[in-house]
């Protein structure tokens, strides 16, 4: 199977437990493997035979930047779930969310939660 990957997509959400972290926002990061055929595109050249990344953007962004979750993990079945709803040409695919600066007096370059998710 092909494999189409966004990587560090930045958008500005307001999710996580405390509540302050829900009403100010932060900054987090998503990336997207998306596992589908590419044979027709690429043999083509066709933009109707593939997955538009812009318009995958824009749905990932709608779901960090107008929802709001108290767990990442929960952010990232959002995503999930709403990317393989969308664009049924996605076979499975791996959401990976980062929130670079949780609130917590550690020094580190954030938390990530990867999850894989099929199409059922």
């Amino acid at each position: 199977m092909d494999r189409m990957v966004i990587h560090r997509m930045e958008y500005y959400g307001y999710h996580g437990v405390f509540e302050e972290e829900r009403k100010l926002g932060q900054r987090f990061y998503v990336d997207l493997d998306m596992e589908l055929d590419l044979r027709a595109a690429g043999e083509n050249d066709d933009l109707t035979q593939t997955v538009n990344y812009a318009e995958v953007h824009e749905t990932v962004k709608n779901v960090v930047e107008t929802e709001s979750f108290r767990l990442i993990e929960a952010l990232a079945e959002r995503i999930a779930s709403v990317v393989l709803d969308t664009y049924t040409s996605i076979n499975a695919l791996t959401v990976k969310v980062t929130k670079p600066h949780p609130p917590f007096d550690i020094h580190f370059q954030g938390v990530t939660v990867e999850l894989h998710r099929t199409r059922k």
